[in-house]
């Protein structure tokens, strides 16, 4: 055999060794992709157990924000809770696994973006919302000299105040809320006013007006607890004739200026259920029906929990 005959079978060898080598990095290729295919839930990498979900996504001054939180592990913690400022918000727990808080917004406060911190299953999560600017309508009301309106006393603005503050872990209410009175709305929720030339920075309307006939019905929006009932011979001046309900987890409804009352302290309502009627007492110049809803102590538009499921 000739020096380039055996070159030539030297090279072929080589070229059959690299063939053979590259046959079996393919099949091994293959298997292990098999491998993969075969125990995807092994190989696939760990979900969080935190999941958060904002409504709306877009909210505006004066909406409820709510914040749905999922745990995996809900046996292993206790119920997770959204900071947002320097404000600590429950959240209470709505189905199996899953929570909600809900977070008023207010036109006291700025438009821009808010961060929740929310924490659950031992993790923390940062989420940025954008809170929309909002107009309100303002109103200019030139007082007498020395007529300065009518002061609350202090026996109804303990009452009022502890009402307010009431956080349920009951969810009471389902579905969209009610209109309470049947008169159309005279002022609308979040009006802003100048007292003789002079911006109260500190003022807003914190509900909605009813221009309802004295007498007239006035029914639960939603289910709930009455967990105030006041009266003018007790000392409620500015509220009048008031009866406050317990929607639960942070939501209350207030109901001023009332001429009769048809609950007590402790009754369980329905929605729809006849509560009170229509009057002019309190600070009122004239019959209609004020309805506040509060959330977690916060005055929120009512509107929107009457157009929109808030679970």
């Amino acid at each position: 055999m000739t020096i380039e005959d055996r070159t030539n079978n030297f090279q072929k060898k080589l070229i059959d060794f690299k063939i053979k080598g590259f046959a079996a990095n393919c099949r091994t290729a293959n298997f292990l992709m098999g491998i993969f295919a075969a125990f995807p839930v092994t190989l696939a990498l760990p979900v969080d157990a935190l999941q958060v979900q904002v409504n709306p996504n877009n909210p505006q001054l004066g909406d409820t924000v709510s914040v749905m939180i999922n745990l995996d592990n809900p046996e292993n913690a206790n119920n997770p809770t959204v900071i947002s400022g320097d404000k600590t918000y429950p959240a209470f727990e709505i189905a199996p696994n899953q929570y909600r808080a809900l977070i008023p917004t207010t036109p006291l406060e700025k438009a821009g973006t808010r961060t929740l911190r929310i924490s659950g299953d031992g993790q923390v999560q940062n989420l940025s919302v954008q809170v929309r600017k909002r107009t309100f309508p303002v109103q200019r009301i030139n007082l007498p000299p020395g007529k300065a309106g009518v002061d609350a006393t202090e026996f109804e603005l303990k009452r009022v105040a502890a009402f307010k503050a009431l956080q349920t872990p009951q969810k009471y209410w389902s579905g969209t809320f009610l209109k309470p009175n049947g008169g159309r709305i005279s002022t609308i929720y979040g009006v802003r006013r100048y007292y003789n030339g002079k911006f109260a920075d500190d003022y807003y309307h914190r509900g909605v007006d009813y221009a309802g006939a004295a007498g007239s019905p006035v029914v639960a929006p939603a289910a709930g607890k009455v967990a105030l009932v006041g009266k003018v011979s007790q000392g409620f001046r500015v509220h009048g004739n008031v009866i406050g309900i317990d929607h639960g987890q942070g939501v209350t409804s207030i109901f001023m200026h009332l001429s009769r009352i048809n609950v007590k302290e402790g009754d369980f309502v329905k929605a729809g259920q006849l509560i009170g009627a229509v009057g002019a007492t309190g600070a009122s110049t004239g019959p209609h029906l004020h309805w506040g809803l509060y959330v977690n102590g916060l005055s929120v538009d009512p509107t929107p929990w009457r157009t929109k499921v808030v679970e």
